[in-house]
């Protein structure tokens, strides 16, 4: 097996990098086969994107639900954030690779940012300004908190799922 090929199974993101650089370099080579390569590195390149994207917005979603769960006294929706909870983490458990992970972790502050930012306004439609003035500036849940399937902020409920 191609070294590019086991990556494909380990780290689809970076072999999209990879692909594309190499795809690319075969066009500086002037390559003169029918493929476009200017084209078809953009795409390879863009499906990666694609999935690092899809990545970041579920740990944003997730540390938004978190935050609602762990911060609104209010009963009706915790149900759904708790499902919601529970499917961006099995996305992310499909979907989540090496690279991806790199990269979540660097960003993390900044999704962690985002997330607040989008609950706060929720809360404030929900609760009420109070509720959503206490969340705090950069929610500190870690990767591994998110990742796992058993782990709720303190006040939070835990599921029966």
């Amino acid at each position: 097996m191609r070294p590019d090929a086991a990556l494909y199974d380990e780290d689809f993101y970076a072999w999209t990098q990879s692909q594309a650089a190499a795809l690319r370099m075969l066009a500086k080579e002037r390559w003169n086969g029918p493929l476009d390569l200017e084209h078809l590195s953009e795409a390879v390149e863009d499906l990666g994107r694609a999935a690092k994207n899809a990545c970041l917005s579920q740990v944003e979603r997730l540390i938004q639900h978190l935050l609602k769960l762990e911060f609104s006294p209010a009963e009706a929706p915790r149900r759904q954030w708790q499902l919601s909870c529970h499917d961006a983490r099995r996305e992310l458990h499909r979907q989540l690779t090496p690279t991806i992970r790199h990269i979540v972790e660097t960003e993390l502050p900044d999704l962690a940012r985002a997330a607040r930012r989008a609950a706060a306004l929720e809360l404030a439609d929900q609760d009420g300004e109070a509720v959503a003035a206490g969340l705090p500036e950069v929610p500190d849940y870690t990767l591994e908190q998110l990742l796992d399937e058993n782990w709720w902020p303190d006040r939070a409920e835990r599921p029966p799922l």
